[in-house]
């Protein structure tokens, strides 16, 4: 018989004990044993630190096509950084902006864009980082319109012309506008157009100096919107207390941060918490290194990801789980990137979604294989109002969808459903000084996010991993507003339906969405992979087979799979609220204009189902005729 398995050695602390209080009405108070630590007042003050220690060492690497050696890394060491934002922070002050007229990024992540923002952070500026999707997949500018109507931007800073059309459409032409290649001829005529080098050739002078020195704990860093579902998205504020407290909480529960300085190779946007507050204030926080990826999780963007990670290994690594899952796949013929990706990591971390326990026990035979240890997977709750993080699962037991326990700093209120439903889920809230003050100007959806003790509410449904042993910690257990019932009065808990669908449908299913309320019985809306479902008929991907989608789903090889996905769902359910009756597989993708989709590639399934009301209408009306319906052989 094998002894246990061993895990590369990684310290880690902070959230693995909690104190716990029950109160009469059935509330629970979680709270780390581990005292919150001290913590800068300023993001920038680590930033200044580490240029005075070290001010060689790279802070941020991008690939450059305009190097000598194409694709060759340019690099910007701690110390050039601290000149540069010193430069953007006093150009941004002689343009007048501020508070109520912040630096507006539209682009995806690059070296420029770091630079931009903490000019911004250093004079007390706030930046507003914008999905680049907003301006480059979107045909109305319906978010990107709300969200300069919202902060009413003083500059708009984007890597290129191409988003000329959408500046043009949305901002004001007395909004001045700075690009990476400097203006492009015939496009954003009648405004002021600055390149990045004009913008870092100003001098620093004594009013960067004085706003820098005015800059505090509660000065506002950026406002990060949220991905927004039937309704328009809400600016975070998010401030220097809350971005610094956060940082030291993951820094008491990852010690092993402290210990080297970490190295990330990363494409999460930065329009994200976990990308951009999460990840970079991991580098900067510790002193660490970013090696920006232009891959993402897509079948043409894991070639630049994979490419990157055989050259650079990583001390930790973050993705989102359908990452973690193409990288697995590819390691299984790739010796190269096995060898790179396991040769320093400490550690393993994704959000987004649930990574399925298959792609995590493979990780973790793949590391084992490779290095005769595993690499320690780490899970979380964060959101967006919390700068991110609010609950680790650190230990080397965990699996697939917990959650873990308090950081340290953090309350967790843990509230009961009162409805006398027996199946009704448990909310779980947030305080403490990583928790947002509010939305900017939205008042009444300020006073709605908050309890009357001061607790974030997240919306978010939790249980514990063993009732009878509370601190093994917290299982995410779905979204409470996602749960409805059917005309039967049964409760229908989406969370856990939605990972078994997943999970049985894998590879050819992105995520599904629940029907059946107030009806007899539950229906799926499902969203295929594409590329994965072409594979599956034998079609050429990588050549862009010209089939159309819709054909593609018709071809015998695809309507048997997705027969016996039916069939096996039903065959495995256990009563009306568990039991899928029909599916319907969706030939049109999930649409960002609908706040279908955030540009992570997670799925809104209240956005989906206002969105595709009469398909839902059809899926149970005669629905029979549907080409696309699939039935279960019951």
């Amino acid at each position: 018989m094998s002894g246990p398995a061993r895990y590369r050695d990684a310290d880690v602390g902070g959230c693995v004990e909690a104190t716990i209080e029950t109160r009469a009405d059935g509330t629970q108070i979680l709270r780390s044993t581990d005292a919150l630590r001290w913590f800068p007042d300023r993001l920038t003050d680590p930033l200044e630190q580490w240029a005075a220690e070290v001010p060689e060492r790279t802070l941020v690497a991008k690939r450059d096509a305009r190097a000598p050696h194409h694709g060759d890394w340019r690099r910007v060491s701690y110390g050039q950084f601290l000149q540069r934002i010193q430069a953007v922070g006093q150009a941004l002050i002689e343009h007048g902006l501020s508070v109520d007229r912040p630096l507006a990024i539209l682009s995806d992540n690059d070296i420029e864009y770091l630079t931009l923002a903490f000019g911004a952070m250093w004079v007390g500026v706030p930046y507003v980082p914008i999905s680049s999707a907003y301006s480059l997949i979107s045909t109305d500018y319906g978010k990107l319109r709300h969200i300069a109507n919202t902060v009413t931007p003083g500059m708009v800073f984007a890597s290129s012309a191409a988003y000329a059309k959408a500046i043009e459409a949305v901002f004001d032409k007395n909004v001045p506008v700075v690009l990476t290649e400097g203006r492009a001829e015939g496009v954003l005529e009648g405004r002021e157009v600055l390149s990045v080098e004009q913008i870092l050739a100003t001098v620093p002078g004594e009013a960067a100096a004085q706003a820098h020195a005015k800059v505090g704990p509660d000065t506002i860093a950026k406002f990060l919107f949220t991905s927004g579902s039937t309704k328009a998205p809400k600016g975070v504020i998010n401030t220097h207390r809350m971005i610094c407290a956060n940082q030291q909480m993951i820094h008491q529960c990852l010690n092993f941060l402290a210990k080297e300085p970490p190295v990330l190779v990363d494409w999460l946007p930065w329009n994200h918490t976990f990308g951009g507050n999460h990840n970079v204030g991991i580098v900067v926080y510790n002193g660490g290194t970013l090696y920006i990826d232009d891959g993402k999780p897509t079948p043409k963007g894991m070639a630049e990801t994979l490419r990157n990670l055989r050259e650079i290994s990583p001390t930790v690594y973050f993705n989102v789980p359908k990452g973690f899952e193409e990288i697995s796949a590819a390691m299984d013929t790739d010796p190269v990137l096995r060898k790179s990706l396991f040769a320093r990591v400490k550690a393993f971390m994704f959000a987004g979604a649930g990574l399925s326990q298959a792609v995590w026990d493979k990780l973790e035979a793949q590391a084992e294989a490779e290095v005769g240890e595993r690499i320690r997977i780490i899970t979380g709750l964060g959101m967006t109002e919390t700068a991110p993080s609010c609950t680790f699962a650190v230990g080397t037991d965990v699996k697939s969808g917990w959650i873990g326990l308090p950081v340290p700093g953090v309350e967790v209120k843990l509230v009961p459903d009162t409805s006398g439903d027996p199946l009704g889920k448990t909310e779980i809230r947030f305080r403490g000084p990583n928790v947002m003050p509010g939305y900017w100007r939205a008042p009444e959806q300020t006073n709605e996010a908050f309890d009357e003790e001061g607790f974030y509410k997240t919306g978010d449904a939790v249980k514990f991993v063993d009732p009878a042993h509370p601190t093994r910690g917290l299982v995410f257990d779905g979204r409470t507003a996602e749960d409805f019932k059917l005309s039967t009065g049964t409760f229908v808990s989406v969370g856990p339906l939605r990972a078994k669908v997943i999970a049985a449908g894998h590879p050819c299913v992105q995520d599904a969405v629940v029907t059946g309320l107030n009806r007899d019985e539950i229906g799926l809306l499902l969203f295929p992979r594409m590329d994965e479902v072409r594979k599956l008929a034998g079609l050429n991907v990588e050549g862009g087979d010209a089939m159309p989608f819709p054909e593609v789903l018709h071809l015998p090889a695809v309507r048997a799979f997705f027969q016996q996905l039916a069939d096996t769902l039903w065959a495995s359910g256990t009563g009306s609220a568990n039991r899928p009756a029909r599916l319907h597989v969706l030939a049109e993708p999930p649409q960002i204009d609908k706040g279908e989709v955030t540009d992570k590639n997670s799925i809104n399934q209240r956005a989906v189902l206002a969105a595709r009301a009469a398909l839902v209408e059809a899926l149970y009306e005669g629905g029979e005729s549907d080409p696309f319906l699939i039935l279960p052989k019951k």
